[in-house]
């Protein structure tokens, strides 16, 4: 079986001990994802949203051979409890019906002799002020506006290394209001 990744944040830059095959590839599916999570040290991150404007992601073929392997690993590289695993990895094997927020994957993964796929369906999460399943982009900015030291830094880290074709609208209005344009390498 023959399993691919499919990502848009920081498992791009930053895999851990998830079991690819090397490297990522630019044409994976279009995807409707948007910097929408709060995270829990205040990062604001990409998640998939259901009303967000679909970007082309990225994939990796994994070093897995089977669904469930493929899952646990990712799930193991996200920090995803027991609990959320069935709901926050999100999985596609072929026969299955196309998921809502990724388009054309059946035929995507055709076309990339692709038997099953994985990604992570983390929703979105705003804690506020006021908390809220979908942050508006004027409040996620308000949000990086009030972080300081090491949360601003790792904050403005994961937007400028997002990857550069993951261009959606609050990552514009990031851009243009903070200033955090695209990085390929973050100093050291």
């Amino acid at each position: 079986m023959i399993i691919a990744c499919i990502g848009w944040g920081s498992l791009i830059w930053d895999p851990r001990g998830l079991p690819i095959q090397r490297q990522w590839f630019n044409d994976g599916p279009f995807v409707k994802v948007e910097f929408a999570r709060q995270s829990t040290d205040n990062r604001i991150t990409l998640v998939i949203q259901d009303t967000a404007k679909p970007v082309r992601a990225l994939w990796a073929i994994m070093d897995c051979s089977d669904l469930n392997t493929a899952r646990q690993a990712l799930k193991l590289r996200e920090g995803i409890g027991d609990k959320n695993f069935e709901k926050d990895i999100g999985h596609w094997k072929d026969g299955d019906a196309e998921p809502s927020t990724i388009q054309n994957l059946p035929e995507w993964a055709k076309v990339h002799s692709l038997d099953a796929v994985v990604w992570t369906a983390l929703p979105p999460k705003f804690k506020g002020p006021p908390k809220m399943e979908n942050p508006t982009v004027e409040q996620v900015i308000a949000h990086l506006r009030s972080l300081d030291g090491n949360q601003r830094e790792n904050a403005e880290r994961y937007v400028r290394l997002a990857p550069r074709q993951i261009d959606t609208p609050y990552r514009r209005r990031i851009e243009a209001e903070l200033g955090w344009t695209p990085k390929e390498i973050w100093p050291a």
